[in-house]
């Protein structure tokens, strides 16, 4: 659900209206935002909360009474004196006893240092002034200096909640934490890098205007796709996976996307290899892939599976065999890397496919399907789609999944040290995996999105990584803990 300022303070008004108490909403959202930051840290640390004078502010105070009475050290920054405050947040800040109000930063020392942002609301317009301006700034000088992570509540300070413009100053936040429904703002693509991570708090008794046009992959959403297993289950029920990938010098991607597609839930995964290549992945890949020496990739035209991976690490040899399977096969079929690229020389196959297609480029690949000649990125994949009949995860920041008929949707998790090699390779796997496991294509590609954004997550949360050494290896590793996260209905 995607909502505007406007269409969100109307809400509240006929909530309002029909008898539901400012105070309960603002307790509730505060709880919750607590519960976020600790999903992300769950040890204690310092944060230092920024507050405006508004209900904003209100919500921030309630945050970091919860997160003070779980240990942490609490700090708090105001933008006006405490008698400027709004009603409501005055009494939210009286309620802090623990908390101590400071005028400059002190010496900062231990991690985790979070840095929470309750300076400006859906209510605010055009440039920030004065003091909140000055905050803002400092907010992004302690992320620069002292590596700090940034929470905004509901919306960036600085960000216009509308269109996503950016204004000068603006916060820099690693995590937006929203409040009721996701602002249109949100995700527009110049916000991207201002807005961060996007976690979304459902409030009671908020009623807002229908919209199919686009949703936002959440727990909440994505749950009843990953149902608790029947205790009477076999390997048959998950999927015979067959998956064509790797080449000479690039048999890392192989190995990544069958891994994936057996930490994801395949049921028997099958990668297939030419005779330059056999060799080296059957004595590479982990025990729970089989490794069947082929010919010729066509060979797998005649090979019972339930959806086939292609495209990982082949390169540009196999063109003509790739086009023919992805033609004529009746499987589901995940195309990613040298099959993009394969597509994107014969681009009319794609109408002619005997069975469902998932594409999954990053932009560049996409740029070779479709150029994005000036389009958002949510109607470059809407357009896509209305042209060839399949479905398209769109990679990115904030990877998109489109197909024709249905809502945009875009994905909430992940971080930037998912910027490296193999990542495209372990969505593959796991996209193939739970189509193999009966989910249709945007399904699979929903919860696939949504699954290694969660796994990348913990991974660095837990403390075994770091954003810089973050890799594909480590998101695999980690599905498991980010399928508990999704069925606990984490943020």
């Amino acid at each position: 659900m995607l909502v505007t300022p406007s269409q969100m303070k109307a809400a509240e008004a006929a909530a309002f209206s029909r008898g539901v108490v400012p105070a309960e909403l603002m307790d509730l959202a505060g709880e919750e935002i607590a519960r976020v930051i600790r999903q992300f840290f769950p040890d204690p640390g310092t944060a230092i909360f920024y507050c405006g004078k508004g209900y904003n502010a209100a919500d921030t105070l309630v945050a970091a009474r919860h997160l003070g009475d779980k240990g942490w050290n609490i700090l708090l920054r105001l933008s006006v004196a405490p008698d400027e405050l709004a009603l409501l947040t005055r009494e939210r800040l009286s309620a802090l006893s623990t908390a101590e109000i400071i005028h400059e930063i002190p010496q900062l020392s231990g991690a985790p240092l979070v840095l929470v942002d309750g300076l400006l609301g859906i209510g605010s317009t055009g440039v920030p002034r004065g003091a909140t301006a000055g905050l803002i700034r400092e907010v992004n000088d302690l992320r620069c200096r002292c590596g700090g992570f940034s929470v905004s509540i509901d919306l960036p300070s600085g960000l216009e909640g509308s269109t996503g413009e950016v204004f000068e100053p603006c916060i820099q936040a690693d995590l937006t934490v929203t409040l009721g429904a996701v602002k249109t703002g949100l995700i527009a693509d110049r916000a991207t890098a201002v807005v961060g991570r996007i976690a979304v708090i459902p409030l009671p008794g908020l009623a807002f205007p229908d919209s199919v046009s686009a949703e936002m992959l959440t727990a909440e959403l994505l749950r009843p796709l990953l149902p608790t297993r029947n205790f009477d289950t076999h390997k048959g029920n998950y999927g015979r996976i067959g998956i064509l990938a790797g080449s000479r010098g690039t048999l890392g991607a192989a190995r990544l996307a069958a891994a994936a597609a057996v930490h994801a839930g395949g049921g028997l995964v099958t990668l297939y290899a030419l005779p330059e290549c056999f060799e080296l992945l059957a004595s590479s890949c982990i025990p729970e892939v089989m490794v069947r020496p082929v010919s010729t990739y066509l060979e797998v035209l005649t090979e019972n599976h339930d959806v086939l991976a292609i495209g990982p690490g082949l390169g540009r040899g196999y063109d003509a065999d790739l086009l023919t399977i992805i033609r004529d096969s009746p499987l589901p079929c995940v195309i990613d890397a040298d099959a993009l690229n394969a597509v994107s020389a014969e681009l009319p196959v794609l109408q002619k496919c005997a069975g469902p297609r998932l594409l999954t480029p990053h932009p560049g690949e996409m740029e070779r399907l479709l150029p994005q000649s000036g389009r958002s990125r949510s109607a470059w994949a809407s357009d896509f789609v209305q042209q060839y009949p399949v479905t398209l995860l769109l990679k990115g920041s904030r990877t998109i999944v489109a197909e024709r008929g249905a809502a945009i949707s875009y994905n909430t998790t992940g971080n930037p040290g998912m910027g490296s090699g193999g990542m495209g390779d372990v969505l593959t796997g796991v996209c193939s995996a739970l189509v193999g496991s009966g989910h249709e294509l945007r399904q699979a590609g929903m919860l696939g999105a949504w699954l290694c954004g969660r796994a990348a997550e913990i991974a660095i949360f837990n403390g075994e990584n770091s954003q810089e050494s973050l890799s594909a290896t480590s998101v695999i590793s980690h599905l498991g803990a980010a399928s508990h996260s999704l069925r606990n209905g984490d943020y």
